[in-house]
């Protein structure tokens, strides 16, 4: 399907704070952020430090978490202003990466943990040890873009399908004036150059979540199961999101796959997706927030993982995403920690933790999600 570009996309405004954060994203960082102030009561406060509304605090309590890196940047926003409206509570977060997040919390060592994949069987079965009487459970609590940058002089506008990114990054198309990147872009003035295909050397949920649009969404192209661990054939490869976006940014005809914020914080072009829409999608925090919503909730009980619709042709809706849950028990949490979790939880999970993700490149919840979110929190016990 051929598309008409409208010009050179604008990419979202991210302050130098949080580009700091997000760049320098590494395991091992304890994001503690203790309270600064302010109670769960109604008040007027200073604009440049506004207190969070409609908080359900608890008067004192710890929570500890850790997991996912590419929820990090959240976590800290989230942490900062529930602890300013609610200062007798203290929350920690490690971003030790997903697969380090479970294993703490199945280890006890942690109240939650975040993973940017559900658990697995074997990963419930181990759960019900520490959830006496439950079992571990997936609530989804944000989204995320992942972006393709390119780096591809005189070409500000460029765009690609599934199985067109699924042979370059399987080593198939080499070079980017091949038919059918130039089929995408009439008119585009494609260079007779290498195409060097950039992924992550690291096991991570990044790659994980991209493979699965691969395969979701151009399974005769892409035959690789969605694994932590990448499948494709040849390219180039670096350890994590943060190197993978440098590589781009400086090798001309590279690309690869990052979550957005890196693209932002480089000024790395991204690719426009062809999914079969009136137009191709860029990515944002609205239209992963769209391509969320395609989704089906296929959790069972409590647990809420979800299913997402690689092949969507919904209009507006950019299909290669990343949903980051928290991992809980849904009976047998520790009395220590429960309030706190449920009063923390239903705050990240309401309009007030909701509103601030786009600020910082993430895609909040459909509230159809969210409100679902909600009353899970409410019952955990």
């Amino acid at each position: 399907m051929q598309h008409r570009r409208k010009g050179r996309r604008t990419l979202l405004p991210i302050g130098a704070a949080v580009v700091a954060t997000t760049v320098a994203a590494v395991g091992g960082l304890l994001i503690t952020v203790r309270g600064v102030g302010g109670t769960g009561e109604s008040q007027d406060r200073p604009s440049a430090t506004p207190a969070v509304a409609r908080i359900d605090c608890v008067k004192k309590g710890q929570l500890p978490g850790s997991g996912s890196t590419a929820q990090q940047n959240a976590m800290e926003h989230w942490i900062k202003e529930y602890q300013r409206a609610c200062p007798g509570a203290q929350v920690a977060y490690n971003p030790v990466g997903s697969g380090a997040g479970v294993n703490q919390f199945l280890r006890e060592a942690k109240a939650f943990g975040g993973t940017d994949g559900a658990l697995k069987p074997d990963e419930v079965e181990r759960s019900r040890d520490i959830c006496r009487g439950g079992r571990g459970i997936d609530l989804p609590m944000l989204g995320g873009p992942i972006a393709i940058g390119y780096n591809l002089s005189g070409v500000d506008d460029l765009v690609l399908d599934a199985p067109t990114l699924a042979r370059i990054f399987d080593s198939e198309i080499k070079e980017w004036d091949d038919p059918a990147i130039r089929e995408l872009n009439p008119g585009t003035d494609l260079p007779d150059l290498p195409i060097q295909a950039v992924h992550r050397s690291d096991d991570s949920g990044t790659t994980q979540n991209f493979m699965a649009y691969l395969s979701g969404a151009a399974p005769e192209q892409w035959p690789y199961e969605g694994s932590k661990t990448w499948q494709g054939k040849g390219g180039h490869s670096a350890d994590g999101s943060d190197n993978v976006a440098s590589e781009v940014s400086s090798d001309h005809g590279a690309i690869g796959y990052f979550e957005l914020s890196f693209a932002t914080s480089l000024d790395i072009p991204t690719v426009e997706v062809d999914t079969g829409a009136p137009e191709p999608v860029a990515p944002s925090p609205k239209t992963a927030s769209a391509g969320i919503a395609t989704a089906q909730v296929v959790g069972k009980g409590k647990d809420l993982s979800l299913e997402l619709d690689y092949s969507t042709t919904k209009s507006g809706a950019y299909p290669i995403v990343l949903v980051t849950y928290e991992v809980v028990c849904d009976k047998g949490n520790p009395a220590a920690t429960l309030a706190v979790l449920k009063s923390f939880l239903t705050y990240t999970a309401g309009d007030e933790g909701q509103e601030i993700l786009p600020s910082i490149q993430y895609a909040p919840l459909p509230e159809a999600i969210a409100s679902r979110v909600r009353a899970v929190v409410g019952t955990l016990s």
